[in-house]
């Protein structure tokens, strides 16, 4: 009988795609979902930039793209980099991909052998130990609870550091948390890091500029910390050009060259529409990022008073992105008379069947005591969601 190959059976399939796929089947059944579960902003790409992807087109850039990106995209990256988080990094240090997902991917593949060990923090981004798995490191988890914000201190990362610790995985501000670490608490955990030579840090930048609390800190800027930093980041969350798929890695040329090696290999250059398109974004007026950042704080601030006033929930602010991620352990054991919650999946399904709410149980992101909303959707829709949520979590007892 014909089998998948061992890597594959390794994978866990993604919780958040599942639960988003489940949500628009009911929808096409006719059924009234709300969807909190998918990570993508609601907002459309801006028009500068939309123009600026047309303008590509009736200028035929409909060639092959080099493998890591035009050299004016790296450019405007490099220039990006330099004015806004204070980091010098020459177009050699930068390649570009398809998506935040891949540059994420290829910096893990590129650098984790069989056998070595990657610290990530829980709760985290689902794809995070499955990406180590396919490259056959062995992920460690280290959990933060709400109690700590959902953020690692600098003696848990030294407790787990072992001659195996390849790399460390950052994602600031945070999915699935919206938690931010600020620069103090990044340059605790860069004296850790740069007290290990060979060792790396992945830093998920990608939800930058959805940061409440002031500008953003990257722990590259912190002492020591530029060689051992792999920056991956990207246009979908700040441009809302999810679609457009384009991401991109900044790093030390060595690691650059051997991820251009890597993308050479099994996907070449990202759409040279898209690169254009993102050229207009860095390059251009930023005002749409600022009214973007202000809409997801004003709904962050709804959100959150609305599930505070949910008893059994318990709920910090996160500080950035567009997540609330709930306590929601209190219910575990609790029945309707039908329905009997035993985890965050139970929990979920059961807002989702009953309260026709979709949001993911936070079981996929290595902490089950928690659930995950996405707030990139109306007020409205923020409101609605609530108030559903509130109604069918009142007949569990």
């Amino acid at each position: 009988m014909a089998q998948l190959s061992d890597r594959l059976n390794r994978l866990a399939p993604s919780a958040t795609l599942a639960m988003s796929q489940k949500s628009s089947e009911m929808k096409a059944q006719g059924i009234d979902v709300i969807n909190m579960s998918v990570g993508e902003p609601d907002f459309m790409t801006p028009d500068h930039i939309k123009e600026a992807g047309k303008k590509a087109i009736d200028d035929n850039f409909s060639k092959y793209s080099p493998v890591p990106g035009y050299p004016a995209l790296r450019k405007a990256i490099s220039d990006k980099l330099k004015q806004e988080n204070g980091l010098s990094y020459s177009p050699a240090e930068i390649i570009v991909g398809t998506g935040g997902k891949q540059g994420v991917c290829n910096a893990i593949m590129a650098l984790v052998n069989p056998g070595d060990e990657v610290i990530i923090p829980a709760p985290y981004w689902v794809s995070y130990p499955q990406m180590v798995k396919l490259a056959g490191g062995t992920p460690v988890i280290i959990p933060a609870g709400i109690e700590q914000d959902f953020k690692i201190t600098a003696q848990q990362l030294s407790d787990h550091i072992t001659p195996k610790t390849k790399m460390i995985i950052l994602c600031s501000p945070s999915n699935p948390t919206g938690s931010v670490y600020s620069k103090e608490e990044l340059e605790d955990l860069a004296e850790v890091i740069t007290a290990h030579d060979g060792l790396f840090v992945l830093s998920d930048e990608i939800y930058e500029h959805i940061n409440y609390i002031g500008s953003h800190a990257s722990i590259a800027a912190c002492k020591g910390m530029r060689e051992q930093t792999i920056i991956c980041n990207g246009v979908s969350k700040a441009y809302a050009m999810t679609g457009w798929r384009l991401g991109w890695v900044a790093a030390p040329e060595w690691i650059i060259k051997g991820i251009n090696k890597l993308q050479g290999q099994y996907t070449s250059g990202t759409s040279s529409v898209s690169q254009m398109a993102a050229v207009a974004a860095y390059e251009g007026q930023q005002d749409c990022v600022a009214e973007f950042r202000e809409a997801f704080r004003r709904r962050r601030d709804l959100i959150v008073s609305l599930a505070k006033e949910i008893p059994g929930l318990e709920v910090n602010v996160p500080e950035g992105a567009f997540y609330l991620f709930p306590k929601c352990s209190s219910f575990f054991g609790k029945t309707d008379g039908r329905h009997t919650i035993s985890n965050s999946t139970d929990f979920a399904m059961y807002l989702l069947e009953e309260g026709r709410v979709a949001t993911v149980g936070g079981d996929a992101f290595g902490s089950p005591e928690c659930f995950r909303m996405s707030y990139a959707t109306s007020d409205d829709n923020i409101r609605e969601a609530l108030r559903r949520i509130k109604d069918v979590l009142s007949k569990l007892k």
